[in-house]
């Protein structure tokens, strides 16, 4: 039976344990030059409606060290981009290749293309959630601290999908995450009532200082993501205050790490002194899309073998 990731929820705890397990250790492999060619003919179609640099970059590069291949296609190349019903796409392309990942304006597209297709879909971003990158996230995270239950994440700024994401993964994790946004710009009621339902611990404010003040990861993201550019100067106007500084990182635990799944805007959401400072894993987090998304890419296309992985 086929399994997709549109929603981090779509694996549970001890999955999610087992793909950072994976990461971890093709990550080393990586770093120490030993082929892993898992995904041996093996082939990805990424369909993007939105640009991308990591996302693109990071699945590209993880099925060529897989032994697999990867399609870039750009929906307006493609005949969806001309009115074809994303139905028909995805019972073609389940012909073709051996999964999809998908970058998309729309959740509901996802869903739909997972709906008709009858190989593993992954969601690379969508007005909803970002799963991929909270996988590189949790990864990184766990480096900084190994476990990871009862550490306290502060989410400043737009309660959009990577929030979103790392709301719903506090069910898996077991780390408690406290959002601070500009009244109007919360994440959605929906995604914090399943996150309570399923067990995850959740605060809102409006305050930063009051999310801020011990916690031991500061995350936060741009104030003007794709599809909201006609809003920037409302949206500007609305986080003033919210912007992470060296003042704002001294609220949190001394031991806090900086996260930015970027890309950033310097002088808004976050501080020169901040994203370039000591306390700053951007760049680590950024790396770790890569290897998360290659024991994602094993997980959801691998056969038993190519599963059985050995240092």
């Amino acid at each position: 039976m086929k399994r997709d990731l549109l929603s981090i929820l779509d694996i549970t705890p001890a999955e999610l344990d087992k793909l950072i397990d994976q990461a971890a250790l093709l990550k080393d492999m990586r770093i120490r030059g030993k082929p892993h060619a898992l995904l041996p003919g093996r082939t990805l179609a990424m369909i993007f409606e939105k640009s991308s640099t990591r996302t693109r970059i990071s699945f590209e590069v993880g099925m060529a060290d897989l032994g697999g291949t990867a399609l870039f296609l750009d929906a307006q190349d493609m005949q969806i981009g001309r009115g074809e019903e994303i139905r028909d796409t995805a019972r073609v392309a389940s012909r073709y290749v051996s999964g999809v990942m998908i970058r998309a304006y729309r959740h509901a597209t996802i869903e739909e293309y997972a709906r008709y297709s009858t190989i593993p879909v992954i969601n690379g971003l969508s007005d909803i959630e970002h799963p991929c990158q909270i996988l590189a996230d949790i990864m990184t995270i766990r480096e900084h601290f190994g476990d990871r239950k009862d550490l306290r994440v502060a989410w400043v700024g737009d309660g959009n999908n990577v929030c979103n994401s790392f709301i719903l993964s506090t069910v898996l994790t077991g780390m408690e995450i406290s959002v601070a946004s500009p009244r109007g710009f919360e994440p959605p009621a929906a995604i914090l009532d399943t996150a309570r339902k399923k067990g995850g611990r959740v605060t809102l404010c409006h305050d930063p200082e009051k999310a801020l003040r011990d916690a031991h990861v500061v995350a936060t993201d741009t104030w003007v993501s794709m599809g909201t550019e006609n809003e920037r100067d409302a949206r500007i106007r609305a986080f003033s205050g919210f912007s992470i500084d060296g003042r704002m990182m001294d609220l949190a635990s001394p031991e806090a790490i900086f996260m930015h799944c970027l890309p950033a805007h310097r002088g808004q959401e976050v501080m020169e002194e901040v994203i370039e400072g000591p306390r700053s894993v951007v760049f680590d987090e950024a790396e770790n899309r890569l290897h998360a998304q290659k024991a994602l890419l094993v997980f959801l296309m691998g056969d038993k073998e190519g599963n059985r992985m050995r240092k």
